[in-house]
């Protein structure tokens, strides 16, 4: 997973969708975008988690998929597991902290949809 800083720039051609947005209804214009951004506005609403799963399951979108608003670092290891490439974090938290936390849960109780348990 890559990490952003604050005022990092998005990458030329994303497309910001708000977590109230319809991913599936923006599928045509979303083919061609080398990257989607997906807004959190508050860390407890976790409407673009089930976008990110739209956006890689149903619509096998293909390219980044970046959290931005408020991304804590608690919540990497399940921005990873549903499809986010990278997040932009908020102003104070630094790379290595980040690195860490995506090793906060080593397994997982439920089976990954992205992945074949057979693979």
């Amino acid at each position: 997973m890559r990490f952003l800083n604050p005022d990092d720039a998005l990458p030329h051609g994303t497309v910001t969708l708000a977590n109230t947005d319809d991913v599936a209804a923006h599928a045509d214009a979303l083919r061609e975008a080398p990257a989607v951004s997906l807004h959190f506005p508050k860390w407890v609403d976790g409407r673009a988690y089930s976008q990110a799963v739209v956006l890689r399951g149903r619509l096998k979108y293909a390219g980044e998929i970046i959290a931005t608003g408020e991304v804590m670092l608690d919540m990497l290891p399940l921005l990873r597991r549903c499809g986010f490439d990278a997040a932009q974090l908020v102003a104070g938290q630094n790379m290595a902290a980040a690195d860490r936390a995506l090793g906060f849960f080593p397994g997982h109780y439920q089976a990954d949809p992205h992945r074949s348990v057979h693979a």
